[in-house]
Order: C-alpha cells, then structure tokens, then sequence
C-alpha cells in the first residue's frame, strides 16, 4: 500500500497545468476532492500502520533512547524537506545568469515537513496517553479543527484562520505562493487534523495485527470505512471538504478510503493469496523516502534547466509526447515514463540490498 501511494504520488505531481491533465490527477481547486486529493492522507496512514510495527520496538528501549530516535527522525525529515524546496538553491537572474535564492524567501513548511511533525505528535500521543487515549484526543482534535476554522476565519482562500496562523508564526515570504496570495496547503493548523490520519492507519494496522488477517476483519474495516465516508460528506454539509485546509470532514473520507483499501488488500492478498502483482509496488514501499527525494528533486531540475526558451518538463512533454499522443494522454505518459523510471532506480536498489532508512 505504501509503495502503490508513492507511484501515484509521483504520478500527480507530474501535473503540467491544468489545461494538459485529467482532472483525477489535479488538486480540488478549493472545495471538493479528486483522486489526487487522496494520495497525501493515504501516505500519513500507511506511515501510522507501519509505526504499529515500530514503535512498540522504540518503546522496548527506554524513554530516553526512544524520544533521541523520535527527535532525530522529526527533525531529519523536517530538514530534508526545506532543503528539498529550497533546491536547486538558484534562479535565473534578472540580468541572465544564475543567482542564489535568497534564504528571506525560503518556503519553511511542506509535505516532508508535515510527515515530520504529524509523525512526531502521533508518536508522542500514543506513548504518553495509550491507544484509547488516542482515540480520544483525535476527536479532539477534529472538533477543535472544526471550530478554530468556523469561528476565527471563514472558510475562503483568503479569509480562512489557518492562513492567519500561519502569517502570524513564519510570515507571508516564507509561505506557499502557488495559490495566487502567501497560502500554505501544510500549514500548521492543517498538521493537527492530518495527524488523525496517522492514528487511524495505526489503529487498522495494530486491529490486524490483534486480530488476524480473515474474513470478519476485513468485513470490519469495510463497515468502519462505510461509516467513516458517510459521517465525512454528512460533515461536508457544514465544514466543507477541503484537502488545502484539511478540514476536518476531509480527514474521515480520506480515512475511510484507506480502510476499504486496507480491507481489500487484506482480501486480495492474504486471503485470496493473489501476490504476483504486488512486487512492482513492493519496490517503491522498500525504498520510499529516497525514491520521493529522488522524483521531487528530478522535477525541480526540469522545472529550472531551459530548453529553447522553456523548462524542460514543457520541452519534453512538447517534443517527445504531445505531438504523438496529445496534450492530456501525453501528460499522462509523460508522467507515467517518469514514475517507472524511479522504479527502474528502486529495482535496481532492491537487487543490490540497498536501502535508505533515517
């Protein structure tokens, strides 16, 4: 699973604009979800169902041990995503050439950034309260989620107190300009519900683990993802889905989602026994944090490098894919190429016994 949301994540990231891609692969513009919207919580889920695995091993070390390699992930994970947002560290200059992006403008949150911290509050949640007390502080959470965004803001772009949060505690230079003002879609305030996601893989992962790989676990988790859907679109009715703000209503579809998921590999693989497939996707799972660096870094030097007066990911998908295949179908080529030339990497990897781990 971790591995299948790593290729689609490559995948969607591929985007063109939205005139050459399918609508799946894009970002709701504001409210409402597309397929695209589901990659990131499904991400923060498998990592709360691997940290069933090992946190139980952290935790067998001792508090001490346990929060030094807690702290050393978090901030490692951090670090790696500023720097990944701040490379290739240039720009073109006004004049021509090549100058240094100013450290003033350094984009301080983001996607690794949010795994970070989202893994560090879980961590911390389960160790000190347990599993029940998880389950508790989660409503908690969505509940203050849903308050904090109605009654300090409004739910718009502009108007909405995430926003206000966020310009508060870094300012507005080093925030998210992709939405037309300084906007973060990894915010802060986003973090805390985008943590539930984290605890709910745990949760499915530690009920499997608990209970068995059949058939009345899967039947579970499909009614607990029925019932998870339906309270996330009854919510939408008055906190809207919204993957930007990750409102709370968001976290329950995308949680859902993800245990029917779960469920049907469960089904698919352990029960039906149905494997063959399920090296390709291994391969991406084995290596996942190396592959993601090596994909976003890939497209930030495309996105830089110049050819004939154009980035280079237009040139390529210009010259090599559109012409042939047309602009949408030649996205998505171009975008699938790319994916399976990470895993080409991964393969190679994997055959050798290499594996980055933090």
């Amino acid at each position: 699973m971790r591995g299948a949301t790593l290729a689609l994540m490559i995948i969607v990231n591929m985007s063109i604009s939205e005139a050459k891609s399918y609508g799946p692969l894009l970002h709701a513009t504001w409210h409402g979800l597309t397929l695209t919207d589901l990659v990131f919580p499904s991400f923060l889920f498998v990592m709360g169902a691997a940290m069933s695995l090992t946190l139980p091993r952290y935790e067998a070390q001792g508090r001490g041990p346990m929060l030094r390699k807690l702290a050393r992930r978090t901030l490692l994970i951090f670090a790696l995503g500023v720097l990944l947002y701040w490379f290739p560290f240039v720009q073109p200059g006004p004049g021509g050439g090549w100058v240094a992006k100013p450290l003033a403008e350094l984009r301080v949150l983001g996607v690794l950034q949010r795994i970070a911290l989202c893994y560090a509050l879980a961590a911390l949640l389960l160790h000190v309260v347990g599993e029940v007390g998880t389950a508790l502080v989660a409503l908690l959470l969505l509940l203050l989620n849903w308050w904090v965004l109605a009654n300090l803001g409004d739910y718009t772009l502009a108007g909405n107190a995430a926003l206000a949060l966020d310009r508060w505690a870094l300012g507005d230079a080093h925030l998210y300009h992709g939405e037309g003002i300084a906007f973060d879609p990894e915010g802060l305030l986003g973090t805390l519900p985008a943590t539930v996601n984290v605890l709910a893989g745990y949760a499915a992962a530690a009920f499997l683990q608990r209970r068995g790989r059949d058939l009345q676990a899967v039947r579970l988790l499909l009614w607990a993802g029925a019932v998870c859907v339906v309270l996330g679109l009854a919510w939408d009715t008055v906190l809207p889905i919204n993957k930007k703000l990750w409102t709370s209503s968001y976290v329950l579809v995308g949680v859902g989602v993800d245990f029917a998921v779960l469920a049907l590999l469960v089904a698919v693989i352990d029960l039906a026994g149905k494997r063959a497939w399920t090296g390709f996707f291994a391969v991406f799972g084995k290596n996942t944090l190396f592959l993601y660096l090596l994909a976003e870094l890939a497209m930030s030097v495309l996105w830089t490098v110049p050819v004939q007066g154009r980035p280079a990911f237009e040139w390529i998908h210009a010259t090599w894919f559109e012409p042939w295949a047309g602009a949408k179908p030649g996205s998505l080529l171009f975008a699938l190429v790319f994916m399976l030339g990470c895993w080409w990497v991964g393969r190679a990897m994997d055959r050798r016994g290499l594996y980055v781990k933090l």
